[in-house]
């Protein structure tokens, strides 16, 4: 049984086909890169997995579930988290009721969240900030917290959309060490990013999308110096 795959999944909306017949599979422990141009259908994918839009057509399956038609709580209780591209913590909250209000996703208890919450903020090193309203936050601080409050879910599976826009060198090169110690922690990856060097340094095996297909599949440098993803990026001259 793999942990994680897809089988021909297709996302229409109306005439446009978002995703087309995708399939992947992402090996237990691995961090796998899902790359491609702007619209090229990564977030969409997200978005089927985690159930945000209903799939067209093909399946997903995690570890021994079909996530086909499941509620998006339904499929946080599974085991999958995910981040998002635009973060939106709840601002007049602080950072550890921010976290909190996802532990509840695992437990019914004030001080189970509480405790899981803090556990999670060590672990993030935003320990120190646990007291200070959400929109009070640096971006680069927004985009740990927005990673603490899905880690606080208890995922085996971490999808990460963007984790890296906007921040500066120095904050990348911590959000790659992050991440690196999410895996080391037992936790699967998905990871979409833009920064080149950020996804080429981390991941084990690549999937370049382009109009919702695969255009080529690998390692990272072999994904890097395939004809038809130098041509997605950056045209046919």
């Amino acid at each position: 049984m793999n942990f994680f795959e897809t089988q021909h999944l297709t996302k229409s909306f109306g005439g446009l086909i978002a995703v087309n017949d995708l399939n992947f599979k992402v090996e237990q422990g691995e961090i796998f890169g899902l790359i491609g141009p702007n619209g090229s259908g990564k977030t969409t994918v997200f978005n089927l997995i985690t159930g945000y839009h209903p799939i067209s057509s093909g399946t997903i399956q995690f570890k021994d579930h079909s996530l086909n038609g499941l509620p998006t709580w339904k499929i946080c209780k599974l085991g999958v988290g995910r981040t998002f591209q635009v973060v939106k913590p709840l601002r007049r909250m602080t950072v550890l009721d921010n976290v909190v209000a996802s532990a509840f996703n695992h437990t019914g208890s004030l001080h189970e969240a509480r405790d899981k919450a803090l556990e999670v903020l060590e672990f993030c090193e935003l320990i120190k900030k646990k007291d200070s309203q959400a929109k009070d936050l640096t971006i680069g601080d927004r985009k740990r917290l927005e990673i603490a409050r899905a880690l606080a879910t208890d995922p085996t599976l971490l999808l990460l959309d963007e984790t890296m826009a906007g921040l500066t060198p120095q904050e990348q090169a911590e959000g790659v060490e992050l991440i690196r110690k999410i895996r080391n922690a037992g936790v699967t990856i998905i990871i979409v990013e833009h920064i080149m060097h950020v996804i080429m340094s981390i991941c084990d095996r690549i999937l370049c999308i382009n109009y919702g297909q695969e255009i080529a599949s690998g390692l990272p440098a072999e994904v890097a110096n395939n004809h038809d993803v130098i041509e997605a990026y950056l045209g046919k001259e």
